[in-house]
């Protein structure tokens, strides 16, 4: 079995294929939702909260029911947003600010998602079954999927702030 640290380079490699010249924002979240849910199944809700009007709303996931809206002052994704940094929480349960949109979820990361002029976007949830899912590798290559496919052009179809 492939670790961690090869199943992103695997990931990295198909969404670089498949997404070359894609500039329509909801084809790429779907794209990298599908192929992260596919390499990691225990990550049972895979998804993007886009940024409108000073919340987040569901975008393209897959999973359970996620979240219709999420407030800025609420939330892991909530917190991210507000932060603009990166959050992984091992255990849900222990974090205060947690929304339960499915009480499934043990452990979370959320990456914010900023585009070509640097402003955010959107962010990228993940949530997990398992308690602390999530590490460093997590985040260094979700950071580096959504600056690669995010941050480095102008996009079309984008939910405006």
């Amino acid at each position: 079995m492939m670790n961690k640290e090869g199943i992103y380079q695997t990931i990295f490699s198909e969404l670089s294929a498949v997404l070359e010249g894609e500039t329509h924002v909801v084809l790429k979240m779907s794209t990298i939702n599908c192929l992260i849910k596919t390499h990691f199944p225990d990550y049972f809700w895979v998804g993007f909260y886009l940024m409108k009007q000073e919340q987040l709303m569901v975008g393209p996931y897959q999973g359970t029911l996620g979240c219709l809206h999420i407030p800025l002052t609420k939330g892991i994704c909530g917190r991210a947003a507000r932060e603009k940094k990166t959050q992984i929480v091992d255990d849900v349960l222990s974090d205060p600010q947690h929304i339960a949109c499915d009480s499934a979820t043990r452990s979370e990361i959320v990456v914010p998602v900023f585009n070509h002029l640097k402003e955010l976007i959107a962010v990228l949830d993940i949530d997990s079954t398992q308690y602390a899912s999530f590490d460093q590798v997590d985040r260094l290559w979700l950071e580096k999927i959504v600056e690669t496919h995010f941050a480095t052009e102008k996009l079309d179809g984008i939910v405006t702030t």
